[in-house]
């Protein structure tokens, strides 16, 4: 895990290697262990480095293959190196680390090594001979990659928004469909971002850049994989489940430094710590942070969890006022505007703190065995009554509920609005933070999100899957990636901390999509999950009422953070991106409770115009 940059095309050698390095700066935080650059004609890479696998100096990057005409930089990690490393016999390997494993697997079979790797990652390859660079990314979007081309044909991507503005090269506005899409989903969707200019590389996709043009290519997609269904009987299907996230846990645990695992006392955490519990020959390092306020508290679960598989367990205790102390730090440390994460840069920090550089994480869980009450809204919707309602009463239901200041009720509008129940249209309902209507208050004007438009090209492809894998799928390309993944990587790596998600391995997904809804539909929480690991889990895990990291925002906005909250509310209105009077009055209603305005329809606001104000905007 670390943080890559890079900048190709015509600009100056010099200056390209000087802007290199303050772009490399802004992302020490990344790989505090070694930093490491080369610069050439047209090309100028630089690499953070945070040490996990083969920790000598021989695997500083950027690193060459044996022949010195690819070098590479690589953000992630590679969990097959050693099987990619055995496939090449002939190779003269002098390291031990998976970072040269990639690079001699490029030299010999070029783009097609995608197909070869297992891992999490964002790499970058240079071919001096063809003087043409190579850029992929995972996947599943694990890890992140954002670029931008110049108008005189500068190439430049980095691990991270703010380094690419550190470059100076790319001017400082807001994307308006990026403003669009965070208003509404809390979060960018992939390809845009926040930044005018700036964009994505998608998951499952990789570039060539050369002679001043950049060409794309998807490697995987999620929705094109495998769409037979799984014809096992449910005892076969069990045994496969637990057999592939076993294998996943067992490959996550590669790693030359000290490794560890979120425990929340959930389902999802407690099934990998169990996992690893059996196949780890020492107890699993285990850690959780609780709060003394009970009604958010978890830690009689996590202790039951820690006890029941003997892990060296750490408990992190935070009173709220430690919380709030913490929250300026953890928005300086967000990269990309996020209404969530902030708790997973709370947990990274104690984790990293402890000692830890690498822990496991239980997130994915809930995308693949419809573990959110979302899954069955989606069922209940496609296959209730609602499409067959004639589209002109839905219309006029959706008018009459329109005009209420009441938000549940505009979502209402908006869902009976809806042209049709096909998941493109219904998904992005489901996710939204403030409803079309209340977006095009604060912006004036109407217009199709990403996520939509993402969907509606996916719609076909989508559709050959079972019901509840349909809405796996917008999940993992939706929320997950866009929000999920991209805090997780932000608000940890602010750490230098590794996460791993074992339920996020391509080939458990690719399974578990094929699985029909009648051996998946939730019995009781992730049944399926559950049954396929019996008796592992505990039932009083089992059967526990689902928190989450639920805190008081909503008292804490009113009281603690009221002040906090107003000023970021007040210099956002004074900015003219969005109407003023409509948040002046939308933050008033808050405050009172009136017109049904939830703090997490502001929460996300305060977090842009501070996420403006710390970045230069």
């Amino acid at each position: 895990m670390c943080g890559i940059a890079g900048i190709a095309g015509s600009l100056d050698q010099e200056d390209a290697s000087v802007r290199l390095r303050k772009m490399s700066k802004r992302m020490a935080h990344r790989g505090p262990d070694a930093e490491g650059y080369f610069a050439e004609r047209g090309i100028a890479l630089g690499h953070r480095r945070l040490s996990i696998i083969d920790l000598s100096e021989k695997a500083h990057q950027p690193l060459f293959d044996s022949t010195e005409r690819f070098s590479i930089i690589l953000n992630g990690e590679i969990y097959n190196y050693k099987e990619i490393k055995a496939s090449l016999p002939d190779y003269p390997f002098v390291t031990d680390s998976d970072t040269e494993a990639i690079v001699a697997a490029y030299a010999t079979h070029g783009p097609a090594c995608l197909s070869m790797i297992n891992g999490m990652f964002a790499f970058a390859i240079w071919d001096r001979e063809n003087a043409e660079l190579f850029v992929a990314r995972d996947r599943l979007g694990v890890k992140p990659l954002y670029y931008t081309l110049t108008d005189d044909g500068v190439f430049i991507f980095a691990s991270e928004i703010r380094a690419i503005l550190e470059s100076g090269l790319v001017q400082r506005k807001l994307s308006e469909t990026g403003l669009y899409d965070y208003l509404m989903y809390q979060s960018t969707y992939a390809p845009a971002t926040i930044v005018d200019g700036i964009f994505q590389l998608k998951a499952g996709e990789y570039y060539v850049f050369a002679k001043g043009e950049l060409s794309f290519t998807s490697y995987w997609k999620i929705e094109e994989t495998d769409t037979d269904r799984c014809v096992d009987q449910l005892p076969e299907v069990h045994k496969n489940v637990r057999e592939l996230l076993t294998r996943s846990i067992e490959m996550r645990l590669v790693s030359d430094v000290r490794l560890g695992a979120f425990l929340s006392g959930g389902i999802d955490s407690s099934a990998v710590v169990g996992l690893m519990s059996e196949v780890c020959d020492e107890p699993v390092e285990t850690f959780s942070v609780n709060f003394a306020e009970k009604d958010f508290d978890e830690s009689a679960y996590s202790d039951l969890v820690a006890k029941r598989f003997r892990t060296r367990h750490t408990k992190v205790f935070l009173s709220s006022n430690d919380f709030l102390d913490e929250l300026p730090n953890a928005l300086n440390a967000t990269d990309s505007p996020s209404g969530d994460g902030i708790n997973t840069y709370i947990v990274s920090k104690a984790t990293k703190k402890a000692g830890i550089k690498v822990a496991l994480s239980g997130l994915g869980g809930d995308e693949l065995f419809a573990g959110y009450p979302n899954f069955l809204r989606w069922a209940k919707t496609k296959q209730g009554v609602l499409p067959k309602i004639p589209a002109s009463l839905r219309h006029y239901a959706a008018t009459a509920l329109a005009v209420s200041s009441n938000s549940r009720r505009r979502r209402m509008a908006d869902l009976l609005s809806a042209p049709n129940f096909d998941l493109h249209e219904i998904y992005p309902l489901f996710r939204q933070v403030l409803s079309e209507t209340n977006v095009v208050e604060y912006l004036g004007k109407k217009q199709v999100t990403v996520l939509r438009d993402m969907l509606e090209e996916k719609a076909s492809a989508i559709g050959d899957y079972p019901l509840l894998s349909q809405f796996s799928i917008a999940e993992i390309v939706g929320y997950t990636q866009n929000v999920l993944l991209k805090d997780t990587d932000q608000y940890s790596m602010a750490s230098a901390l590794e996460v791993r998600e074992p339920f996020f391995d391509y080939k458990l997904i690719e399974y578990v999509l094929r699985i029909p809804d009648e051996l998946k539909y939730p019995k009781y929480p992730k049944s399926l999950l559950v049954e396929s690991l019996s008796p592992l889990l505990p039932q009083e895990i089992v059967h526990r009422r689902k928190m989450g990291f639920v805190l008081p925002w909503d008292q804490w906005m009113r009281s603690e953070l009221r002040e906090y909250c107003a000023v970021r509310i007040e210099r956002l209105a004074t900015r003219g991106i969005v109407n003023s009077e409509r948040l002046r009055t939308n933050w008033k209603n808050f405050l009172s409770g009136a017109g049904g305005v939830t703090w997490s329809q502001m929460w996300h606001l305060v977090v842009l115009s501070e996420w403006l104000d710390t970045n230069g905007f």
